[in-house]
């Protein structure tokens, strides 16, 4: 049987999108991939199309990382705008509630340490969450909206840097993986006493990938008789894991590593880094410049989990 042949380009590296308002995630994928005629490519966590910021593309090998990139730290920026509650919990959605009560700034700052650290969170109706195999959004523009269980998050930083006027405040957050602003904003509003939504958000950073080095979607637009992208815009593979702690290794150390063999914790005291946790952290293991892959350290070894 003859192989079907695959179309575009094999493209290895990172693309870091400045994604605008009014796309999902995956349309500007598929924007990028034509403008690159790239075979294979996806992204490094969901934005709403209500949203715009920093939005990772892996592309080929790049793929291999984006659960990493995932777990990385998420820095955003949301206006969130008091009076009333929406379906979606965003600008996007229909008023369910309204209200006349708006908080004051000291009520505000008063309420926000307690959706700092280990919280748990009800996410939205409207999010990507399965139910019985079945997505919360699809269920809920059904009409048949899931009771959904709250969750635990990791909320590193939530401050109030801007107060516009009496029916807005603009915040800046620092959180881990799967952290709703919506559910954020929903919630705050409510602890002070009054209704609301996220009006605007934005994404400025996704673990070591920046809002400095993104590139408008506009920019990327690729007309049917012009040539494809280059590819000299792309990062290296090695980029997504920039922030995990890295470890130097011998080349024997990352020969025997490569070919699957777990290294004693004690051959490497002095080299593992501070910040590595020694009970299931994870590592980047270096040769040198060369990124050999990453590692986890558990039970006194050192042993490969994702190998470049």
């Amino acid at each position: 049987m003859r192989q079907r042949k695959l179309r575009g380009r094999p493209l290895d590296g990172w693309l870091i999108v400045d994604k605008p308002p009014g796309l999902t995630s995956t349309d500007v994928v598929n924007r990028v991939r034509r403008a690159f005629d790239a075979r294979k490519a996806g992204h490094g966590g969901t934005l709403d199309p209500l949203a715009t910021g920093v939005l990772p593309i892996a592309f080929g090998a790049a793929t291999k990382t984006v659960p990493y990139v995932m777990d990385g730290t998420k820095l955003y920026r949301f206006t969130l705008r008091f009076g009333e509650a929406r379906d979606t919990d965003d600008a996007d959605g229909r008023v369910t509630a309204t209200t006349e009560a708006r908080p004051n700034d000291e009520a505000i700052r008063a309420a926000l340490p307690a959706f700092r650290g280990e919280i748990m969170q009800l996410p939205p109706v409207f999010s990507a969450v399965k139910v019985a195999g079945e997505r919360a959004y699809d269920l809920a523009r059904a009409g048949t909206p899931p009771v959904l269980e709250p969750r635990a998050a990791r909320v590193d930083r939530f401050d109030l840097v801007a107060r516009p006027d009496a029916d807005t405040a603009v915040f800046e957050v620092a959180s881990g993986k799967g952290v709703y602003m919506r559910a954020l904003a929903r919630d705050l509003a409510r602890a002070c006493g009054s209704l609301g939504h996220v009006a605007a958000l934005r994404r400025l950073r996704v673990g070591p990938f920046t809002e400095a080095a993104a590139i408008p979607l506009d920019k990327l637009t690729r007309a049917e008789d012009t040539p494809p992208a280059s590819p000299d815009l792309l990062l290296p593979v090695e980029t997504a894991l920039a922030d995990i702690p890295a470890l130097p290794l011998t080349e024997a150390e990352a020969f025997g590593l490569k070919h699957g063999q777990a290294i004693s914790l004690v051959t490497l005291m002095g080299r593992i880094p501070p910040a590595a946790d020694p009970q299931g952290g994870l590592a980047r293991a270096m040769a040198g410049s060369r990124v050999i892959g990453l590692c986890r350290l558990e039970d006194g070894w050192l042993r490969p989990e994702r190998l470049l």
